[in-house]
């Protein structure tokens, strides 16, 4: 087991006390570069896959999602899925498949991830919310994170917004109320 830090374990036990919940949260996960944001959500997504729930974590960029999901799939096996447009239109095809008959539990992705067919939704990561990629200029046109916050909504999961530097629209919910905020401000091990 992996040694948290005293930030890693009160954020992910506030988030996992909103995950058992079973009602809509937004939280604000505020935590430095290399504050150990990845570990939080890989701990929260395997307490959601205990409680019977999915999970989807949304990426602003492709290049990203690779090592991601490495980390995720030595972690939490081949109940990962991935999604996202650097994939062959057959590739699209299968993992779509593999989550709609429930093979997959868990879907790491791009903006239009977002869209995945899972059942029983239970968590919604957005890491680094604040990442203008999020935004779809072509029709239709949608933001990944404003609309992973209403698909969280809508089936009652936990939405974290992860990011080092936050959305003034999102530190501005957090603080007043409408997300709850955590804040995780020591880089692991004290990096410089």
């Amino acid at each position: 087991p992996r040694i948290l830090s005293q930030q890693q374990q009160k954020a992910l036990k506030a988030l996992i006390m909103a995950l058992k919940s079973d009602s809509f949260s937004a939280v604000l996960l505020h935590g430095v570069t290399s504050s150990g944001k990845t570990e939080v959500y890989l701990g929260l997504i395997e307490r959601a896959l205990q409680l019977g729930k999915t999970a989807l974590v949304l990426m602003p960029e492709i290049a990203l999602t690779p090592g991601v999901a490495l980390e995720f799939r030595a972690r939490l096996g081949n109940t990962v899925a991935i999604l996202h447009s650097g994939l062959s239109d057959g590739e699209r095809h299968d993992e779509w498949w593999r989550i709609k008959r429930r093979d997959a539990q868990v879907v790491i992705g791009t903006r239009s991830a977002v869209f995945a067919p899972l059942e029983n939704l239970g968590l919604v990561v957005v890491d680094e919310e604040h990442d203008p990629s999020y935004k779809q200029q072509e029709s239709p046109r949608y933001h990944g994170r404003d609309t992973a916050i209403v698909r969280g909504k809508q089936a009652g999961a936990v939405v974290v917004l992860g990011a080092a530097t936050p959305s003034i629209e999102t530190f501005h919910h957090s603080q007043n109320g409408k997300y709850g905020y955590l804040q995780m401000s020591v880089r692991i091990h004290s990096r410089p």
